[in-house]
């Protein structure tokens, strides 16, 4: 029986033996003691702690241990080397020397992200394969032309090869042994470059480089200008937010009837049914709000450099949205499903035979009686005046469903034939909702006035209700089409050459045996 030390080095917690342990202090003392007189000792030190810990954690796994013993420490000393294996008279850190067989190990594929234009893959392959990584690069933009198979590739290799984040894999990268002498020669050279960086900056600064400190003068003023863009726009972000947030707010409150007892009935409202309409309005607020308020509270962070916002209220925000998004989907799939089949019902009405029609759309509102005492519609005030109905004037207006048709009858009596069409869940709830539909035509005389919208009975949703109007006359028949019915016919009525003497809201159309003509072109064609 051993007794056994848990220990935290690289950040990783590991059980050790004491024996193991008092030899691993040691080695770990010496190593402290001879980078003692480096300025980036602690950095050192903290990197073959980091190796050593990786070490350690594969031993564990591949033996499927739970405890590193004083074998595995004497395996690792071993494998890292010892300090006066390499130590000299001189320990002051020296310009790096080239290369010897001692200093290399094995190569593995990464990803150099310090020497990447995009990701690195090509800097990493360069490293890999021994070439330097602007020929990878050209070979890589080339492929590009492939029919785009390079760009594949290089996605699939980014996806693939991991980043080199850690000394050690930077070392195994390049081939370097990840020994002592392997980090104590790294950074040598990282040294040594610096070193010549500083002295490059200092020859261009003492040289009075105009150009450098043009280009050094117009980055400065590109990132101040960037800077005040930024807080400029986070500035508009945050004005305009917050007044989409209100007007969210006015918007809800206008949908659950706070201020506008009859918002149920504009579309699309009226799709919505009368027992999902609360829970689907607040989950369409929360799906709506949250992101925006998140977008507002980011901007104010960038606009008045404000700490982020606290993290449990952002998960709580993230939690509420995603919960008002799954029942919005819930109740739309819902409400979908109510589109699914289509019904008809056809009507046909005889008309009063002619030779002449007047076809008029009905633009005045109708009232009963409680109407013109709550509007003071009395016959004095209102005598000979018409009340035009405008609602299609707005942008909550039902989609049009009226449709008109004037085609040839084939008994030569006059007919209207009227077709309701309607979708529903079932094709009992379609046909319910076609015997819904109430619309209104008259004819007086030759007049024939055709309302332009239809009217739901019971209150009922929106499925898509339609009225097709197919007005049947007689070969000969003329027809005087009014303006104000080119929006629900199914041919274009403005095609209608009209002459001077036609000129005005009406135009002339006659039946013939091929179908309805404009009066102007027959005239034309004779």
């Amino acid at each position: 029986m051993k007794k056994t030390i848990i220990i935290n080095i690289g950040n990783t917690i590991i059980h050790i033996e004491e024996d193991g342990y008092e030899l691993l202090t040691a080695y770990l003392n010496e190593i402290k003691q001879h980078f003692a007189k480096n300025a980036d000792d602690f950095e050192i030190v903290t990197d073959i702690e980091n190796r050593i810990a990786e070490m350690f954690a594969e031993m564990l796994l591949a033996g499927q241990v739970q405890v590193i013993t004083l074998n595995n420490v004497e395996s690792v000393i071993a494998q890292m080397g010892r300090v006066q294996d390499f130590q000299t008279d001189d320990d002051e850190p020296t310009i790096a020397q080239p290369y010897t067989n001692a200093f290399f190990g094995d190569k593995k594929l990464f990803r150099d992200t310090d020497d990447a234009v995009l990701a690195g893959v090509c800097a990493g392959l360069g490293h890999y394969l021994n070439i330097e990584a602007r020929w990878v690069r050209i070979i890589a933009l080339a492929t590009m032309f492939l029919g785009g198979a390079g760009f594949l590739a290089y996605i699939i290799l980014w996806i693939a090869i991991p980043r080199a984040t850690t000394r050690s894999e930077k070392m195994e990268m390049k081939g370097e042994s990840t020994d002592l002498n392997g980090y104590k020669r790294n950074f040598e050279e990282e040294l040594a470059a610096f070193k010549e960086r500083m002295q490059s900056n200092t020859a261009i600064k003492h040289s009075g480089n105009v150009i450098a400190e043009i280009i050094g003068a117009i980055g400065r003023m590109l990132n101040a200008l960037g800077k005040i863009l930024s807080k400029t726009m986070a500035g508009i972000i945050v004005v305009f937010g917050f007044a989409i947030l209100i007007c969210l707010v006015i918007c809800l409150a206008a949908f659950l009837g706070f201020w506008d007892r009859e918002a149920n009935l504009y579309f699309p409202l009226s799709i919505v049914n009368e027992g999902y309409r609360a829970t689907l309005a607040f989950a369409s607020f929360i799906i709506l709000f949250i992101p925006i308020l998140a977008l507002v509270l980011f901007s104010i962070r960038i606009a008045f450099n404000k700490a982020a916002i606290n993290k449990s209220l952002s998960f709580g925000l993230l939690i509420v949205w995603l919960a008002g998004v799954s029942i919005g989907v819930y109740y739309a799939a819902k409400i979908s499903s109510e589109f699914k089949e289509h019904a008809e019902l056809v009507q046909t009405t005889p008309l009063l035979p002619f030779n002449t029609y007047v076809i008029d759309a009905d633009q005045s509102m109708v009232f009963n009686r409680e109407d013109s005492i709550n509007y003071k519609l009395d016959k004095e005030g209102f005598q000979d005046r018409v009340i035009v109905d405008d609602s299609d004037d707005h942008p909550f207006s039902v989609p049009r469903n009226v449709h008109i048709n004037i085609e040839k009858s084939d008994t030569g009596s006059p007919i209207l034939i009227q077709n309701f069409e309607a979708q529903g869940k079932t094709f009992n709830i379609a046909l319910q909702n076609a015997k819904n539909i109430a619309y209104n035509f008259t004819q007086k005389g030759q007049i024939i006035t055709f309302s332009p919208r239809i009217l739901l009975k019971n209150n009922a949703n929106w499925r898509n209700q339609e009225v097709h109007l197919i007005l049947k006359v007689a070969v000969g028949t003329r027809l005087m089409l009014n303006d104000n019915i080119d929006n629900y016919l199914y041919f274009n009525h403005y095609n209608c050459n009209s002459n001077e003497t036609q000129n005005g809201v009406y135009k002339e159309w006659v039946m013939t045996e091929e179908g309805l003509k404009c009066k102007a072109e027959l005239d034309t064609i004779r």
